[in-house]
């Protein structure tokens, strides 16, 4: 064992280490101070306040900077030294003579760093006389979020390396010299001017208040704090939540945190302030002629048992259905599904899944066995090659994107197969920019290559695959040059693809709902798991096959069987030894028959075959494909309970509205897209007049006369752990800060990666699907020349219920369409001109961006806002295997609007 010395103290090294990691892990963090060291920051050494003095056996001393310094073997390291005390004085008189002296009205008093180390190293007065600069520096509050008030900066660099080496905008830089020495955004921008992502991450890192937000998060020492997870996307953040009574303050990214590391994006960590909106529903709702009134939660629990117990007696429980929502915790969602198969009698449940990643679950059951993600979103950090599919991750999954970005900057190999020029795809070796609806073709053109050039990892294809044979045939027979015309992709840039994902030693895939939204997702997502196989990519750190999953608990939702074919843990409803084992843990008779998924629930609707549907925290008539067909089936449907935050879309269609609890209200668990288990945590006690989900379902169950117990997170994952074998191991208590990865096995131990020595289904399968044109554009493409692909911007999350009642609805205002610049010149149009675009279905009106992210014939537009309404004109076709909504392949026709000809 190597040993190193601190203050004459004998400590084992760590291999790696610096001095003041040594330090820090062996004595805590209060020996030596820094200004300019941060958690989440590479060492830098621009401040000097770390440094130590390095004693020889001789009586020689050296000082050094802790944080970029190896710790090596016999090093005799003095951490208090005369020296250095001296030292350390001065550098921090040298800071103070060009920085304000008001901390006690500075709005992170008690909470600064300049401040503690100031304290620390025994400042009483400043020797030195004022600089002049620094002190005239005008604040910035010109952004809704970010604030800058430079007078206060120490020019320790924290905030430019956060935005460098944490998020990699290269937005603040410094410029200068001397006492003129500077932070800058951009290309000296303001804050709202410049290329900002807001993600917060430089406001975090600094030091004083320099650079901080509207909330002033850094002066939250007095306020509780509670660690919780983020309720947006699928990387499954946590959050530090500064709260007093009822009131939230600000939210941090905690540094111990396994899956953010000390950062989030703007949504994470500022659009939280829904959760207190004027607009927030606070009592039922009951529609009475036409009209809501407002009711107590008695007689509106009255109404919906009394009308769903006729329908159950005189129709049957297959006239009744139910969706929840990949916005609740995974608890709520075992209650949801219980309740409909349980209490009401029926397989008709269904979720959000359905409308996003039902492709991924079916198809890489089909492979491998299990539908989740097989690694771990760190093992990036071992992976030689990425590989990102129909997605868009530095928008729809921040965080991840931003780690992607930052290996993509160091030389990582990235592979980006996506019809628009993606952030990502800006530093990508490979961008396979194929048309929309194509993935199957150009995927087919990868594995062909892989086959004919010899690349395929032969030991594993044959240990730990089957119906190889076969498939190899069918590939080798593909027509290229069909292929290539299909496409848009050439034979060259998909054989340079494939030679790139294959010949890395480790090649990690991530897909996203470009893949799954189409009429063949469920067949791609099945050849890119295939990919994996051939390459022998599965199994091991840095490897596998890794979707995105949208929404924050959309992997949980399903894993608690919300889908009408599986139960609670997957498990096939139709066959009778786990229909049996239901039937005798819920105590109650279950179908025998799989239900209707969400688009078989509108058309039997509309064939009235359905008279009452319970939505929970999804708003269908906003997000779901054909707009008018939604509200057709809404309006067809007898009886319609709405249980959501807001009046959304849907709920003015509703006959009940149940007023729910948000994220910050409640508590529960959410998986996220890694398979992580992780603890929500109570901040606020609910709105007064809002009930929690899972209080909601559990008081329904017992209206009904099905005994379910109080809704406790505990006593709900001890249910769970019985019925769901992959959450055997999980308990309330275990899961602690940072979660558990299922499958858990009895005694806590959880898996980082799955399919390490076998598949869940034994062998993986290999099945050939060749490309078949969409549908859409088999009937309309004659009439309606252009593709439209649907997608999400960074400031907002799908219909936007939540961040359009924020401060994120100052900077993304509208929804825009993409189109390329030769297009626009064949219709006339410019920047910001209304266009009219029609479908089969219908038309909307939506101010043009001019922009070359999308090839000619291409447009790309988002569904944010409902004054828009894009999914008026989407389509009905699905994936032919899980129903999936096409988004991603709409015919239209554009034209400069007339309303804006006639305003011109």
């Amino acid at each position: 064992m190597k040993t190193a010395f601190i203050d004459h103290r004998p400590f084992a090294i760590d291999s790696g280490e610096t001095i003041l990691k040594f330090v820090r892990r062996n004595l805590g963090s209060a020996l030596i101070p820094t200004l300019c060291d941060a958690p989440n920051l590479d060492p830098f050494g621009s401040c000097r306040v770390c440094s130590v003095d390095l004693a020889t056996e001789n009586g020689h001393v050296k000082t050094v900077a802790s944080c970029h310094t190896p710790v090596m073997e016999g090093q005799r390291i003095l951490t208090n030294s005369d020296n250095i005390k001296r030292l350390r004085k001065n550098i921090i008189e040298l800071v103070l003579t060009d920085h304000p002296l008001d901390c006690l009205t500075c709005e992170v008093n008690g909470n600064c760093e300049l401040q503690t180390v100031a304290a620390q190293v025994g400042i009483r007065d400043v020797r030195y006389p004022k600089g002049a600069n620094h002190l005239n520096r005008k604040k910035d509050l010109s952004h809704p979020y970010m604030t800058s008030d430079l007078s206060k900066c120490i020019n320790c660099y924290r905030c430019v390396r956060a935005c460098d080496e944490v998020q990699g905008e290269l937005v603040l830089n410094m410029t200068g010299r001397g006492f003129d020495a500077h932070i800058i955004k951009g290309i000296d921008q303001s804050f709202f001017e410049s290329t900002c992502v807001s993600c917060g991450a430089c406001s975090q890192a600094c030091p004083t208040s320099a650079i901080s937000d509207v909330f002033q998060s850094k002066s939250i020492v007095a306020k509780e704090k509670t660690r919780t997870v983020c309720t947006y996307c699928g990387v499954g953040c946590n959050l530090d939540v500064a709260s007093e009574g009822d009131k939230v303050f600000s939210i941090q990214a905690p540094y111990d945190a396994e899956v953010n590391n000390g950062h989030t994006c703007l949504k994470g960590r500022y659009a939280f302030r829904f959760y207190n909106h004027p607009d927030r529903l606070r009592t039922p709702l009951i529609k009475r002629n036409g009209q809501f009134e407002e009711a107590t939660w008695d007689e509106a629990y009255d109404l919906i048992a009394t009308k769903l117990s006729t329908y159950k007696r005189d129709f049957g429980a297959d006239y009744i259905a139910g969706i929840s929502s990949a916005r609740c915790t995974n608890e709520e969602n075992y209650l949801m599904q219980k309740f409909i198969r349980a209490v009401i009698g029926t397989n008709n449940i269904d979720g959000c899944a359905r409308v996003c990643h039902s492709p991924t679950a079916l198809g890489m059951q089909r492979t491998f066995g299990t539908g989740a993600a097989t690694n771990s979103v760190a093992d990036l950090e071992k992976t030689d090659c990425i590989m990102i599919i129909g997605a868009n991750p530095t928008d729809a999954h921040p965080v991840t994107g931003a780690r992607m970005k930052q290996l993509a900057m160091k030389g990582t190999t990235l592979i980006v197969i996506d019809p628009r020029k993606t952030e990502l795809a800006k530093y990508a070796q490979h961008h396979l920019q194929l048309r929309p609806g194509s993935n199957v073709a150009v995927l087919n053109m990868m594995m062909y290559y892989i086959i004919k050039d010899g690349l395929v990892n032969t030991d594993f294809v044959d240990q730990r695959t089957e119906g190889y044979l076969d498939f190899k045939t069918s590939v080798l027979n593909l027509d290229l040059a069909k292929l290539e015309e299909i496409s848009g992709v050439t034979s060259v840039e998909a054989r340079a693809a494939a030679h790139a994902y294959a010949e890395a030693p480790n090649a990690m895939s991530f897909h996203g709902l470009g893949v799954t939204e189409h009429s063949q997702g469920t067949f791609a997502v099945m050849q890119i798991a295939q990919l994996a196989m051939l390459t022998g990519n599965i199994g091991r750190p840095g490897v596998g096959v890794n979707p995105l999953r949208g929404q924050n608990n959309v992997q949980g939702a399903a894993d608690m069987g919300v889908q009408p074919h599986q139960g609670a843990g997957y498990l096939d409803v139709t066959k009778p030894d786990i229909r049996k084992k239901y039937e005798l843990f819920y105590g109650a008779e279950l179908p025998a028959h799989i239900g209707y998924k969400i688009p078989e629930m509108f058309e039997a609707a509309i064939e009235g075959k359905l008279k009452a549907l319970w939505v929970i925290g999804e708003d269908i008539v906003q997000t779901d494909p054909n707009t008018q067909k939604v509200i057709k089936a809404l309006k067809a449907t007898d009886f319609v309970v709405v249980q959501e935050l807001f009046m959304t879309e849907t709920a003015k269609y509703a006959d009940v509205i149940l007023p729910a609890s948000s994220f910050l209200e409640k508590n529960g668990t959410f998986t996220n897209g890694e398979r992580r288990v992780q603890r929500v945590n109570q901040v606020i006690d609910p709105l007064p007049g809002t009930k929690p989900d899972g209080v909601i379902i559990v008081e329904i169950m017992n209206r009904m006369g099905y005994p379910q117990p109080a809704y406790t997170p505990e006593g709900m994952l001890e249910e769970i752990s019985q019925i769901v074998p992959f959450f055997a191991g999980i308990t309330w208590e275990n899961l602690g800060k940072n979660g558990l990865q299922w499958p858990v096995q009895p005694g806590g131990k959880d898996s980082k990666i799955i399919h390490t020595e076998s598949f869940k289904r034994g062998k993986g399968a290999f099945h050939f699907h060749d490309f078949v044109e969409s549908e859409e554009l088999e009937s309309y493409s004659e009439e309606y020349p252009y593709i439209l692909t649907t997608n999400r911007e960074l400031e907002h999350y799908n219909c936007g219920t939540m961040t359009r009642r924020t401060a994120n609805v100052e900077i993304l205002t509208e929804d825009v369409l993409l189109i390329n610049p030769a297009d626009a010149i064949s219709h006339g149009l410019a920047d910001s001109d209304l266009v009219t675009m029609q479908s089969a279905r219908g038309q909307v009106d939506v101010k043009a961006r001019i922009s070359d992210e999308v090839k000619p014939g291409i447009l790309s537009s988002t569904f944010h806002f409902p004054e828009i309404m894009m999914n008026m004109i989407t389509s009905d076709v699905s994936d032919s295997e899980a129903k999936c909504p096409e988004y991603k392949v709409v015919a239209v026709r554009i034209r400069k609007s007339e309303k804006m000809m006639s305003e011109v």
